[in-house]
């Protein structure tokens, strides 16, 4: 309440990217975190599959009419990323397009970050038990079984190609302007605890309980510099990446 606060009493504006394979808990965080907001002042954003006019538009376009106005913070439940991450792994996009993107998103978000928008990058890590017990559950449970989709059975068959996907995209998308966060989420409550942490430190508001730990667990969330030195040490290691 009091970040949003700041926010419309400065007219900056907020995104917050919610990366990470199926069953991860971006979902789950996204409501968490938005439970007690003022829904005035944020929107929660989860764009479908482009049709055939979107794909002839600027590929940023249908993200950039979603952006926020001054004073009001935007939570992507999966972003412009599905570039990076789910379209090259599934064919829905072609090796020029990834290229391309790549290529242009360093750009695009030092140019949102320059011209004041507070931009969160948040990569949700869940290792492949966890996400195969994920999804076990929600094929039996009646409260669940919405949240299967056709591309989330095939995600553990795909899973090495999804980790070097997230290799690809930290090693060319982390930088000073707009880092990544890691958030390790086999632990749904630490991570959606330690998440909140990460949110709340990217905005300079007053805070009035100093009682408060605001210091987020070094075991949950990793900087997406240190996790491509994990995943480096583990192909060393191993011959290719374990996570």
């Amino acid at each position: 309440i009091l970040m949003q606060k700041y926010l419309e009493e400065t007219k900056r504006s907020m995104i917050i990217l919610f990366e990470g394979r199926d069953a991860s808990g971006k979902g789950g965080t996204i409501r968490r975190i938005t439970r007690y907001m003022n829904e005035k002042h944020y929107r929660v954003v989860a764009l479908g599959k482009p049709n055939d006019a979107v794909r002839t538009q600027w590929f940023f376009q249908r993200y950039v009419e979603h952006f926020p106005r001054g004073g009001e913070s935007v939570l992507f439940d999966r972003s412009w990323y599905n570039r990076a991450m789910v379209e090259p792994v599934f064919g829905f996009c072609t090796p020029e397009e990834y290229k391309v993107f790549m290529k242009g998103v360093v750009g695009f978000e030092k140019d949102l970050v320059r011209q004041g928008t507070i931009l969160v990058k948040l990569y949700f890590s869940v290792t492949k038990d966890e996400q195969a017990y994920r999804f076990n559950r929600r094929k039996n449970d009646a409260l669940r079984q919405w949240k299967l989709s056709e591309v989330d059975l095939q995600a553990q068959e795909r899973w090495d190609d999804f980790t070097n996907g997230k290799y690809e995209m930290l090693k060319k998308t982390h930088t000073t302007h707009s880092p990544w966060k890691i958030i390790r989420s086999n632990d749904k409550h630490l991570a959606r605890i330690n998440a909140m942490k990460v949110i709340l430190n990217s905005v300079p508001y007053e805070r009035l309980d100093s009682e408060l730990d605001f210091v987020p667990d070094s075991e949950i969330v990793i900087s997406g510099s240190r996790e491509l030195e994990y995943m480096e040490a583990q192909r060393l290691r191993s011959g290719k990446f374990l996570d």
